[in-house]
Parts: structure tokens; C-alpha cells; sequence
């Protein structure tokens, strides 16, 4: 008997772009098993709470895995408030550590409006170098297209859309039913 295989879940591009004082977090809604589309609408961009301080957290990957993560996020945060990057390490080493946490299938973006931060289940929490960080299926094109868009005079909202609308023209994985939160500090 041949071995059946589960074709994978895709979908998701997560974009986040930095640009005078404003951080924009843009995430399209498709999610896809094998060649089909499931759902069109997913919302895959948050503002999560914590201790007063508004974090915006975009995620790519397993959903509950990915809510997992962000409710560990909160907790972190609760303990440590007004310092994310020591809250995302935090999670980062418990992500790698823990029995449970290391099958989690997930990457998160989250800023607070200073810092803007890309935490993987590899223990990494990158800070990205232009200002623009993606993850996802269709998040090297939206980071190709952003990147190339901050040389320009637009807002960071503006070359968000503008760059997911790219991806999206590009990547099969990737729609244009956007959800677009920004945070300023």
C-alpha cells in the first residue's frame, strides 16, 4: 500500500514595514491546503495586550500553534513590560526548550512602535536590517517589493499595501483581502 501523504497547509504573508515613527504590520487572509483555498479571510494580524503597552504581532504557520505562541508572548510581556526584545528572547529560549513548544509551527512578527522583531521556532529573534521584515509563503516577494518601495517617498501603510499587492500578483499562496494594523511610538 503506498504511503498517502497530507498535502501541506499554505498561505500567509506577513509584512512588516518601518518608516517615520510608524511601524505598519500588513497580513493577507488566504490559507490553502494543497492547490485549493480554503479560506480567503483569515485574520492573521492582532494587537495583543500587555500591561498597558500595545504590541501588533503578525504570525505565519499552524494557527493554534501560532495563537500558542502569542498567549506566551503575553505573559512574557506581563513579566518584563516595556521590554519586548528581552520578552521575545524569553520566548524564544522556552520555544527551543520545551518538549511541547519545539513542535510548535509558527514564525511571529511583532513591534511595539520601536522595536520591530521576527522570532522563529529555531530560536532566532532578528531584527531586520532595512526596516522591513516578511515571513510566509509569499513573504520574499513582499520584502523584494517593500524593500524596493522604501526608496521612495510613500508612507509605510502606502508601500505595505503596495508590496502585498505585488506578492499577491506573484505568489499563488498570497491574496490581496488584507488586514493592516500600525503602531507609532
Amino acid at each position: 500500500m503506498a504511503e498517502q501523504t497530507f498535502p501541506g497547509w499554505h498561505g500567509t504573508t506577513i509584512l512588516a514595514v518601518r518608516r517615520g515613527g510608524e511601524v505598519v504590520v500588513a497580513g493577507d487572509g488566504q490559507v490553502s491546503l494543497g492547490q485549493t483555498v480554503i479560506k480567503g479571510s483569515a485574520r492573521k494580524v492582532r494587537r495583543i495586550g500587555a500591561s498597558g503597552r500595545e504590541v501588533v504581532a503578525g504570525f505565519a504557520g499552524s494557527t493554534a500553534d501560532a495563537f500558542t505562541l502569542l498567549e506566551r508572548l503575553e505573559k512574557k510581556l506581563e513579566a518584563a513590560p516595556d521590554q519586548l526584545t528581552r520578552a521575545c528572547v524569553e520566548l524564544a529560549k522556552d520555544w527551543r526548550m520545551d518538549k511541547y513548544l519545539r513542535n510548535l509551527e509558527a514564525m511571529l512578527i511583532v513591534t511595539d512602535g520601536d522595536d520591530l522583531l521576527v522570532i522563529t521556532g529555531a530560536g532566532d529573534v532578528l531584527e531586520p536590517e532595512y526596516d522591513v521584515a516578511a515571513i510566509g509563503s509569499g513573504g520574499n516577494f513582499a520584502e523584494a517589493a517593500a524593500r524596493g518601495l522604501m526608496e521612495t517617498e510613500m508612507s509605510a501603510e502606502e508601500i505595505a499595501r503596495k508590496a502585498m499587492a505585488i506578492a499577491a500578483s506573484i505568489c499563488v499562496y498570497t491574496n490581496g483581502n488584507l488586514t493592516v494594523e500600525s503602531i507609532r511610538k
